[in-house]
C-alpha cells in the first residue's frame, strides 16, 4: 500500500468516526493514535479532496463541537474542583 492510499484511507476513517460519534478533535485524534494537528490537517486540508459531502458533514460536527466547547471546560472545572 502507497503511503498516499495509507494516509486517504485514514482521513476517510477518520472522518467517518467524527460524522458517526461527534467527536472531538481530541477524541479523534486519541482513537486513531495521531496527533491534533494531524487530524486538524486531515479534516481541513485532505478530506475535501477525497470527499466534499463527508467534509461538509464533518464541519457542522466542529462547528457544533466548538459551540458547546466553553460547556465541556466549564464541566471539567466543575468535576476538578468537586474532587478536592
Amino acid at each position: 500500500m502507497r503511503l498516499n492510499q495509507a494516509i486517504e484511507k485514514r482521513v476517510l476513517k477518520a472522518a467517518e468516526y467524527i460524522a458517526q460519534h461527534g467527536a472531538t478533535v481530541r477524541q479523534t485524534a486519541r482513537v486513531f493514535g495521531v496527533s491534533k494537528s494531524t487530524v486538524h490537517k486531515d479534516m481541513e486540508t485532505r478530506l475535501p479532496q477525497l470527499s466534499s459531502a463527508l467534509a461538509k458533514e464533518v464541519a457542522m460536527v466542529f462547528a457544533r463541537n466548538k459551540a458547546e466547547r466553553h460547556l465541556r471546560g466549564g464541566e471539567a472545572t466543575r468535576n476538578k474542583y468537586k474532587k478536592k
